[in-house]
């Protein structure tokens, strides 16, 4: 769990102390707006953490907020529009002021809640502050069907009713996810699955900027940026977003996948959780991002669903974990991906695919033909121009090679014997990898990846046997 860091020490504490240091309030809105500016000329990353985007999202999301508007990002699963929202809200200043005890984060100089306007006038200058990080000032909210208003908006607390408050007293209210997200960026995901009801709660909140509970209206003027994610199919075609919100939005922008190759791989080294030790070459993971790019693209695969940014890092991390439970079982003290690893991502990503009925009872098939090919693309762009012809003659007296996930390095390399140009082999196919002499695993890799795109070029032939293969001339 990541805690926030604790205030910088010499903080203003009370309002005379904050109104002595200088202190100016702005509006979320205009916060942004100077702290992206700030950052565009001084030539800083604007949203870090977001790849693919930088031609054709950004340009968009940074407009909408140099204008101050309201957001909703449409895209398929998977394209990092929680990510982006995320970065957006880091554009909110480190730390703010509030008036300390106060639900909805009001600023000392201008409270907007009934309880600190009246504290206000009771402690005047006295008024104590407090700090919240930007982190603190961010909310999110997971839209279901059963998401009610009560749970973002407000409702009214049976229990300050029960101590003598009237109905409409604005102080028996207890406040929802917005109003808590007061001067702040507010994260709706998922927008279609909110109910009607809901999204009718959210009229006010964006073109009022107040809210309205129980039938009558708090006039709580509220700071707030609001940025919603949808998918286009849910958004365009089932008619689940009710027309006046989507109006209210000010600013839609369309998120896609990777458009590159590198952004993929990009992606993929950001956010693989990879166990500690583990080394994945880099021809693998490169093979992981083409199998992803070639998924989507396959007329076999539904395109209205989308193949997630989730599905590469799982195989990423699979494919790791394949290298780490064969060292612990052969006894290797660096686990090291192989080719022989890939095979083990295909069925626990299935249920990441929405396949097309004509793929119907053929969905394993589909993908592991899809990750020969992507293995393929990748020995032709690293190996393609490399000698290779001492390691096929090796195969010419009729000699075979069994390889498997429970053959360990050294046992390959016994197995293959010298293999001339290998230096040059692995400089070509994992030259991430390289910092000194290759280790046995690295070498295995490489070697292992050579013969398995001679056979995909039909230059070698291999039989299939349990938990490996067996190549031959």
């Amino acid at each position: 769990m990541t805690h926030d860091p604790p205030p910088p020490n010499g903080l203003p504490r009370t309002l005379a102390d904050l109104r002595a240091s200088g202190h100016v309030h702005r509006p979320v809105a205009v916060e942004v707006r100077e702290n992206l500016l700030r950052r565009m000329g001084a030539g800083e990353a604007r949203f870090p953490g977001v790849h693919g985007f930088d031609a054709t999202v950004l340009p968009q999301v940074e407009r909408a907020l140099l204008a101050g508007h309201d957001i909703v990002l449409l895209g398929e699963r998977g394209q990092g529009k929680s990510r982006l929202i995320r970065a957006v809200a880091a554009l909110l200043d480190e730390w703010s002021p509030a008036v300390a005890g106060c639900a909805v984060n009001d600023h000392p100089y201008a409270p907007a809640c009934p309880g600190c306007r009246r504290r206000s006038r009771e402690e005047g200058d006295a008024l104590p502050v407090v700090w919240r990080h930007r982190r603190e000032r961010y909310g999110e909210k997971l839209a279901t069907p059963d998401t009610g208003v009560g749970e973002l908006i407000g409702d009214v607390d049976p229990a300050r009713l029960a101590e003598g408050r009237s109905l409409g007293d604005p102080e028996t209210v207890h406040y929802g996810l917005v109003p808590r997200a007061n001067r702040g960026v507010f994260c709706v995901n998922e927008l279609p699955d909110l109910p009607a009801r809901a999204q009718v709660a959210l009229f006010n909140v964006l073109e009022e900027r107040d809210l309205q509970i129980r039938g009558y209206t708090l006039r709580l003027p509220l700071d707030i940026l609001v940025v919603a994610s949808a998918n286009p199919e849910d958004y365009t075609n089932r008619g689940r977003i009710v027309t006046p919100l989507k109006d209210r939005f000010g600013a839609q922008v369309r998120t896609h996948y990777p458009p590159e190759l590198d952004d993929e791989l990009a992606l993929i080294r950001q956010e693989a959780d990879l166990p500690p030790g583990t080394c994945v070459p880099s021809h693998l993971l490169e093979a992981v991002a083409r199998f992803t790019r070639l998924v989507r693209a396959s007329r076999k695969v539904d395109p209205r669903s989308g193949v997630s940014v989730r599905f590469s890092v799982a195989a990423a991390e699979t494919v790791a974990a394949s290298a780490l439970r064969r060292a612990a079982m052969v006894g290797e003290e660096v686990p090291v991906a192989r080719v022989c690893d890939l095979p083990a991502v295909v069925e626990p990503l299935l249920g990441k695919v929405e396949f097309d009925i004509a793929a119907e009872g053929r969905e394993a098939e589909v993908l592991h033909a899809l990750l020969r090919r992507a293995t393929a693309e990748v020995f032709r762009e690293r190996l393609g121009e490399a000698d290779l012809s001492p390691l096929g003659d090796r195969f010419s007296g009729g000699g075979t090679v069994e390889t498997g996930d429970l053959v360990g390095a050294a046992e390959l390399l016994r197995r293959i014997g010298g293999v001339p140009g290998l230096a040059d082999m692995i400089s070509r196919a994992a030259p991430e990898e390289q910092d000194g002499p290759p280790t046995p695993g690295l070498a295995a890799a490489v070697v292992e990846f050579a013969l398995e795109g001679l056979f995909l070029e039909r230059r070698l032939s291999k039989d299939t046997v349990p938990d490996g293969g067996v190549y031959r001339f």
